[in-house]
C-alpha cells in the first residue's frame, strides 16, 4: 500500500489547491456579485459544464484503459484523440450553443453565451490528454492539469471582477484563463502538438469511441443528476434561489474531494491490475475509510455551517446554511458510488453506474418539479438528497453483485482497515 498511499498524498495535496482557490473564487463572486448574479452565472455554466460530459466522448477514460493496459502505443492514441478533439470541438460549440439560447433564462446576452462557451474547447482538450498520464500512472502531471486552472481563475477574479469590475462577464472571462493555459502547455511542452495529422487510423478511433461513448453516457447521466436541480431551478424559480443553491451545494461537494482523491488513483490502479477481485478487497477497505472522514466532516460542517456560509459569503446568502444542511446526508451516502465506481470503469465497465443512477435521475426530476415551485432552493436540495441515496445504495447493491463480494463484506469494519494510516503515521513520527 506504500506506493498507493504515496499516489493518494499527492492527490490529496493537488485537491487541497483546488478546494483552496475554489473557495477563493466562491467566496470573490459571492462577496461582490451577490445572489442574482451568482445564480446568473450558475445557470450560465451549467450547460458547458454538463456537455463536457458528452463531448469528451469518455475518452479520458478509453484512453487510460487503452494504455494502461498496452493495447495502443502512446503516439498512435495521442494522434488519434488529437483527430477527435478537432471534431468534437466544432460539434459541442454548436449544439451547446443552441441550447444556452433557448433552456437558459440568461441566454439571451449573446456575449455572455460567448464567453461561457469559450472555455469548452480547451477543457475537452485537456480532459482527452490526462488521460495518457493516468495510463501511465503519472500522477505528478495529471495533478498540475487540475490544480493550476483553479489557481488561474483565482487571479483571473481578482482582475477582472474586483480590479475591473467587469461583473458577470469578469466572472466568465475568469473562466478562460486555466483551460487556456494548460493546452497549451500540453501543446508544447508534452508534444502533442506533433501528433496532429490527417492520416487516420479508423481501427483505434473506432476502438476508443466504441468504449469511450459507453463512459460518456454514463457520466452524462452522472452529470445530469447533480445538474438538473440547477436547471429546473433556472426555468421555475429565480436567479436568487439559483444564487442561493448554488453556494450550499458548492460547499456540501466539498466534502467529495475525500473520495475524490481515491477514486482518481483507484481508477488509474484498476486499469491495470492484474487480480481484479483482491483490488476491488482494497477498494472497499478504502471505501470503509473515506466513510468515516466524510461522515465526520459532515457532522462538523453541519454545526459550524452558519458561522462558515455568513462568515464567508455574507448575510446575503444565509438562505445557503439550510441547502446546505439539507444536502449532507445525500453526500455521505453518495461517497459508496464516488468510491467504488471507478473501480469498475477501470475495469472497462462504467455502464454498471447508469443501473443506480437512471432511476435516482427520474426521482430527482420528478421531487424537483414538484418541490422546487413551493420551496425554491430547499426543494431542489430535498430532491438532490433523496436522489444521491438511492443512488448510493443501489450502486452498492450492484457493485457487490458485479465483484461477488458480498455486501456485509463490502461494509463491515476490520481493525487490519486501519493499519494503512497508522503505518503513515509511525513513518512521520520517524
Amino acid at each position: 500500500m506504500s506506493s498507493f498511499l504515496k499516489d493518494i498524498l499527492r492527490v490529496a495535496f493537488s485537491n487541497g489547491i483546488i478546494i483552496f482557490f475554489g473557495l477563493g473564487s466562491s467566496i470573490i463572486t459571492a462577496r461582490y456579485l451577490g445572489p442574482e448574479k451568482n445564480g446568473i452565472i450558475a445557470a450560465l455554466l451549467i450547460y458547458p459544464g454538463l456537455f463536457m460530459s458528452v463531448g469528451s466522448l469518455g475518452i479520458r477514460q478509453s484512453t487510460t484503459y487503452f494504455l494502461g493496459k498496452n493495447i495502443y502505443s502512446e503516439e498512435e492514441i495521442k494522434t488519434s484523440i488529437s483527430q477527435i478533439w478537432m471534431f468534437t470541438t466544432i460539434v459541442s460549440l454548436i449544439i451547446c450553443f443552441v441550447l444556452m439560447r433557448v433552456f437558459s433564462n440568461s441566454g439571451d446576452n449573446l456575449l455572455w453565451v460567448l464567453l461561457a462557451l469559450a472555455p469548452l474547447p480547451f477543457s475537452l482538450f485537456n480532459t482527452y490528454n490526462s488521460g495518457i498520464f493516468l495510463g501511465k500512472n503519472d500522477i505528478k502531471t495529471f495533478n498540475k492539469i487540475n490544480w493550476i486552472p483553479s489557481l488561474l481563475s483565482f487571479v483571473g477574479l481578482f482582475v477582472f471582477v474586483i480590479s475591473l469590475s467587469f461583473d458577470v462577464s469578469g466572472a466568465l472571462i475568469a473562466s478562460i484563463a486555466g483551460p487556456l493555459f494548460i493546452s497549451i502547455l500540453l501543446l508544447f511542452k508534452n508534444k502533442f502538438v506533433q501528433s496532429f495529422s490527417l492520416k487516420y487510423n479508423w481501427t483505434i478511433i473506432k476502438a476508443m469511441l466504441s468504449l469511450g461513448i459507453v463512459y460518456a453516457i454514463a457520466l452524462f447521466v452522472i452529470s445530469l443528476n447533480y445538474s438538473i436541480d440547477i436547471i429546473i431551478l433556472d426555468k421555475l424559480s429565480t436567479s436568487f434561489e439559483l444564487g442561493i443553491y448554488s453556494k450550499g451545494a458548492g460547499v456540501s461537494q466539498y466534502l467529495w474531494q475525500i473520495p475524490a482523491i481515491l477514486s482518481t488513483i483507484v481508477f488509474a490502479r484498476s486499469a491495470v491490475s492484474k487480480n481484479d477481485y483482491q483490488f476491488s478487497i482494497k477498494v472497499a477497505q478504502l471505501l470503509r475509510l473515506s466513510f468515516i472522514l466524510v461522515s465526520l466532516l459532515a457532522v462538523i460542517l453541519m454545526f459550524v455551517s452558519p458561522l462558515l456560509i455568513v462568515g464567508m459569503y455574507g448575510e446575503d446568502f444565509y438562505e445557503s446554511i439550510r441547502v446546505l444542511q439539507v444536502l449532507l446526508p445525500g453526500v455521505i451516502i453518495l461517497t459508496i458510488y464516488k468510491v467504488m465506481n471507478m473501480d469498475l470503469a477501470g475495469k472497462g465497465k462504467p455502464w454498471i453506474s447508469m443501473k443506480a443512477m437512471i432511476p435516482a435521475l427520474i426521482i430527482n426530476v420528478v421531487f424537483n418539479f414538484l418541490l422546487i415551485p413551493k420551496y425554491g432552493a430547499t426543494g431542489a436540495s430535498i430532491a438532490s438528497t433523496v436522489s444521491y441515496s438511492i443512488a448510493g445504495f443501489l450502486f452498492l447493491f450492484f457493485y457487490s453483485k458485479e465483484t461477488e463480494i458480498p455486501i456485509k463484506e463490502i461494509l463491515a469494519y476490520k481493525r487490519t482497515d486501519f493499519d494503512p494510516i497508522l503505518n503513515l503515521i509511525q513513518k512521520f513520527k520517524k
